[in-house]
């Protein structure tokens, strides 16, 4: 890995009311990429089943979360670079990280929100419910009969590749990717606002509330039928405490409680771009290095093959402070509820217009609580609200399609662009043409895995798995980065060390279980 640069770190933004839109960076294209499919997919399996009483999962996820991209985004504004490119400057050195991410990235490279978009949309075309088992010809198009699950496959393949296209156009991928994401939040938090006022109630939001709170709640084993409150829960604290031992869980739903959880946020390495974001942003050293430039209308953009970092004064650590506190505004202010509105208004629509203890048919995940709505508005209006759940939920799943592969795209180009001899003799502007290739190569993947494995619940459960590996090791190679390549003057604190730690061993904890779960050992064991 080539050596780095050294330059001055320039003052950070004071943020008044006059400034707030200063404040509007990284956290808010993150922030619109976290509503996406854990909330949207996972969300409604969890929570109607159980209510929301597993929504503490989220909570800690994404307070794990706030603390890692904090600390992801410390490495940028010290060197310029990405953590990602950070992580490979570590030791035993590339060759070794190429390999080990290679498996822990595999989970991101599954197209299971494009696969779950195509469900809402060819319900919106169909005016109906698409029925994925069924042979019969469903839908003619140019002449073709077509049956459900042929249609929403080839749907699949056009919103995949669609979601491809704003990484292509606009000069800076970032500003695209801010533009999609402003427009989604408004949109999408907008219509379900003016759900949750007309048609939700008190008890519905209090059970959501509550649910963020409720620590040691588990679904447990039972031989009952589930009741109208839902399936069992108990909780571990207190059923230690009142000296009935550790509740039996039931395994039947850990792989999707882990599915919540990892996605819950961000999940995986998909928070590796929020470090992207802090350089194409030009926050701190950021502004010495450049960005990553579109194929199309990027040919202005340059990108440095190597970071900037400072030298530590008395001065250049006040700034530092100031980078800091703007980073963390970012993140609490901004990042940090968007998350959490972002699951408490699709889990709104599950608890409030589900059946509780409803089992949620995997291809109709995304569709059966636009049903709920539908019968609850009534005849008059209900049309109405269908069509416009439908609309969020593909809004919600595509635009996090291109999140997603942006922030693939982004990982692995900067690594090559920074590490690769061969790379290192392109000119600065040559980089799009490296991100367009690589884009090329993740299409053909992604074309391939919705032919082969096209439920989006099945992608949902696989590739989260590996975003509970993958997101559990890179909060503890994040501290290691920081702790390594960073001056003492600059490294984390106590307190953020020790919640790095924690949250990489609660994601890797749900990724042992999810494993067991999706491998059958548990259920063979019993």
């Amino acid at each position: 890995m080539p050596r780095w640069n050294v330059g001055e770190l320039p003052e950070a933004p004071r943020v008044t009311w006059r400034t707030l839109a200063l404040l509007i960076g990284p956290g808010l294209v993150s922030g619109g990429a976290a509503i996406g499919a854990g909330e949207w997919l996972a969300g409604p399996a969890v929570t109607a089943r159980y209510g929301a009483a597993m929504l503490w999962l989220a909570t800690i996820s994404i307070l794990g979360q706030v603390v890692y991209n904090f600390e992801i985004s410390r490495y940028t504004l010290y060197s310029g670079e990405p953590i990602f490119t950070g992580k490979f400057r570590t030791l035993p050195g590339p060759k070794f990280w190429l390999i080990a991410y290679l498996f822990l990235d595999f989970g991101s490279v599954f197209p299971y929100a494009a696969a779950g978009a195509a469900t809402p949309l060819v319900a919106a075309i169909l005016g109906r419910m698409p029925d994925a088992a069924s042979a019969e010809v469903g839908v003619s198009i140019l002449g073709i009969g077509l049956t459900d699950q042929t249609f929403m496959r080839l749907m699949a393949y056009v919103l995949f590749l669609g979601a491809l296209t704003p990484l292509i156009f606009g000069g800076k991928v970032y500003n695209s990717l801010k533009a999609v994401m402003t427009f989604k939040i408004v949109a999408v938090l907008g219509f379900l606002t003016i759900i949750a006022v007309l048609y939700s109630t008190p008890d519905t939001w209090s059970q959501i509330f509550s649910g963020f709170f409720k620590f040691g709640t588990i679904p447990v084993s039972t031989a009952d039928a589930p009741t109208a409150s839902g399936y069992a829960t108990d909780n571990i604290f207190v059923s230690l405490w009142e000296g009935r031992g550790f509740p039996e869980l039931d395994w039947s739903m850990v792989a999707m409680l882990a599915a919540l959880a990892s996605i819950a946020g961000s999940g995986g390495l998909t928070n590796t771009a929020l470090s992207g974001y802090t350089r194409d942003q030009g926050w701190g050293m950021g502004k010495h290095v450049g960005a990553s430039p579109s194929a199309v209308g990027g040919h202005k953009i340059a990108l440095s093959h190597m970071g900037t970092v400072f030298h530590v004064t008395a001065d250049s650590l006040r700034r530092w402070k100031g980078w800091l506190r703007h980073v963390g505004r970012d993140q609490l202010l901004v990042w940090m509820p968007a998350c959490f509105v972002g699951i408490a208004l699709p889990s709104m629509l599950s608890v409030q217009f589900l059946a509780r203890g409803e089992e949620v048919d995997k291809w109709k995940i995304a569709v059966m609580t636009a049903d709920g709505v539908k019968e609850t508005v009534g005849l008059n209006w209900g049309g109405f609200f269908w069509y416009g759940v439908m609309l969020c939920g593909f809004l919600v799943l595509s635009t996090t399609m291109a999140s997603t592969a942006d922030g693939i795209l982004r990982r692995w180009v900067d690594v090559f662009w920074t590490g690769s001899p061969r790379l290192q003799k392109w000119d600065a502007n040559g980089v799009r043409k490296l991100y367009f290739f690589v884009l090329c190569g993740y299409a053909t993947f992604g074309i391939t895995s919705l032919t082969l494995m096209p439920k989006p619940g099945e992608l949902l459960e696989w590739a989260t798995n590996i975003y509970n590996y993958a997101l559990g090791f890179s909060c503890w190679h994040a501290l290691y980065v920081n702790m390594t390549l960073l001056p003492k003057e600059l490294r984390p604190n106590w307190f953020n060390r020790v919640c790095l730690v924690m949250a990489g061993s609660f994601f890797l904890s749900l990724a042992v279980m999810s494993t067991l779960d999706l491998l059958g050992i548990v259920n063979s064991a019993k």
